[in-house]
């Protein structure tokens, strides 16, 4: 792969591959008909395509076998594939320090407690801070002395501590967002219930004041004689009691 491919590859929108202009409709049939004619398909890129194909026009110099569709389990196998220049895992996995080439102080194994190399970890990160300071504070060495001075250790070794201490906290960060999910969902239920509850007690104080507002409707229509409640308004006008049931079951 020459520099310009390469650039193109990297660019945030890259032009198709220079290829796909091999994939036209009579390519495309060379091959089915190349596939047809040879008995071992495994094999098909072994064999001279001009020679299984010599009775038909306008075969392509480069291989037809190039046209086939990327087989998965190829990736599958492999582990991985590339993608505009991009290397990309099929399972996506954290790598371990170990694995990038650090020096890894903690166990490698998620379901080990790494609480106590952690812990020893920071006692060090602490120790090796204080001789430090104690190094640097120390008369330097000759000009000639060919021993690289003592602070140089120290600072290489705080900074393989400080790698273990960012990676171990790296290996833990599905754990935290497992967390903050469950602790966001849990506040949303919270929140709902509480809302429910609000809108129930406010319902049965709207149904308490109701029953009130009927029950002292009631108690203003005097008893007649005929058995009808009426009630001789100011204006002289008459509420029978079928009104007032009515309107006490609009309100409600």
């Amino acid at each position: 792969m020459d520099e310009s491919e390469e650039s193109e590859l990297r660019n945030p929108f890259p032009s198709p591959p220079s290829h796909y202009v091999k994939y036209t409709s009579h390519n495309l049939k060379l091959l089915e008909t190349l596939k047809e004619r040879v008995k071992d398909t495994a094999n098909i890129a072994s064999v001279d395509q001009h020679d299984v194909l010599s009775d038909l026009t306008d075969i392509p110099p480069w291989p037809l076998v190039q046209l086939e569709k990327p087989r998965v389990d190829w990736i599958l196998d492999e582990g991985h594939y590339s993608v505009f220049g991009d290397t990309w895992f099929v399972k996506e996995t954290i790598p371990s320090l170990a694995e990038l080439g650090g020096h890894q102080l903690y166990p490698p194994d998620p379901s080990v407690d790494r609480r106590p190399a952690l812990l020893s970890i920071v006692r060090s990160l602490l120790v090796t801070y204080s001789n430090l300071i104690g190094a640097i504070v120390a008369p330097p060495p000759p000009p000639y002395s060919q021993v690289p001075p003592e602070w140089q250790r120290h600072v290489e070794w705080i900074t393989v501590l400080a790698q273990n201490l960012m990676a171990a906290a790296n290996d833990l960060r599905p754990v935290q967002a497992r967390g903050n999910l469950e602790h966001m969902m849990q506040r949303q239920l919270d929140v709902r219930r509480e809302e429910t509850k609000a809108i129930h007690a406010k319902c049965d104080e709207l149904e308490s004041r109701l029953q009130a507002l009927r029950t002292a409707a009631l108690e203003m229509v005097p008893k007649q004689n005929t058995g009808t409640l009426c009630e001789t308004s100011v204006s002289g006008e008459v509420t029978t009691t079928e009104e007032v049931l009515r309107w006490a079951e609009e309100v409600t």
